[in-house]
């Protein structure tokens, strides 16, 4: 597998080919992504506070974590082992949905993803790595909502889309086990 290389996809997600990790950000190509979304037993959200020197929104709160899958590699098992890597545990994650989303950051890189968003659940330690991570917390999902509205600029762009779609998700799961 390649380690600095992304997978090119079209809108349905049908692999076209790879290109470099910053070249596929220079250049605005549609690639493959992932989101992990990790939830505690009491239902909150574990958000992570990019580290700063990452080279598109650094400092920003986000979900747990978040890359890209290698050629060659299946996604669930890149988010797992990106788990590992950027927060210290591991734990099983089920696919949750899919989007396509695009931004333009202020320094000319495009992130175009076809975003593959995982969820699972997490009570232990974090061990955090500083060269990717700066902080975690974990918040309620009102807490998130609130904060997403009251501090927009403090978040991802990414996390902006995926958040009301998790947030829904996650209500979904949670009416079925009630009833």
């Amino acid at each position: 597998m390649e380690t600095d290389r992304v997978i090119l996809v079209d809108e349905q997600d049908l692999p076209t080919g790879t290109a470099g990790k910053m070249e596929a950000h220079q250049a605005g190509l549609l690639h493959r992504a992932f989101s992990v979304f990790i939830f505690n037993g009491k239902g909150e959200m574990l958000l992570q506070q990019r580290a700063r020197h990452k080279y598109h929104s650094g400092g920003l709160w986000t979900n747990a974590c978040c890359s890209h899958p290698l050629p060659g590699e299946e996604t669930t098992a890149a988010a797992e082992r990106r788990l590992q890597e950027e927060l210290g545990f591991s734990v099983p994650v089920t696919k949750a949905f899919d989007f396509v989303y695009k931004t333009i950051f202020e320094n000319g890189l495009t992130e175009y993803e076809f975003d593959h968003v995982f969820t699972g659940t997490y009570e232990g330690e974090i061990k955090m790595n500083k060269e990717e991570v700066m902080d975690t917390c974990y918040k309620t999902l009102d807490d998130v909502a609130d904060s997403l509205q009251s501090h927009p600029q403090e978040y991802t762009s990414w996390f902006h889309i995926a958040f009301p779609k998790i947030e829904n998700w996650y209500k979904n799961q949670f009416s079925r086990r009630v009833v």
